[in-house]
């Protein structure tokens, strides 16, 4: 377990789930993940204003903290797959509250004051 997941254990749930999910495209990561398997590549042409080296540090994490499984295969090119763990695909239920929440702000933003 990462060392920030560690120190949010001690303040509040809340603050474990913002430690395991926060961060640029994690939650993106999850939504694209429950559809299924993917690999690298395709991750990165859902999420094209994400550069590799974020993409790459965000799916590290979600691995450490055993959100995303990652699959290497021993072949050249090299090959390597995505898929979310039993706790990844618990965050259904969240990420499609998540999903719709998005969908109605943009639709209808507050208004500025």
């Amino acid at each position: 377990m990462r060392v920030p997941v560690e120190r949010a254990m001690q303040v509040c749930p809340v603050e474990v789930a913002v430690s395991v999910l926060g961060g640029a495209w994690k939650l993106t990561l999850v939504k694209y993940l429950l559809e299924g398997t993917h690999r690298f590549g395709e991750l990165g042409r859902r999420v094209p204003t994400a550069n590799t080296k974020t993409l790459t540090r965000q799916l590290r994490e979600l691995e450490q903290d055993g959100i995303v499984a990652r699959k290497v295969f021993q072949q050249v090119p090299p090959k390597v797959e995505y898929s979310l763990t039993e706790w990844g695909l618990s965050l259904a239920p969240l990420v499609a509250l998540m999903n719709e929440w998005g969908t109605a702000f943009v639709d209808s933003p507050p208004s500025s004051r």
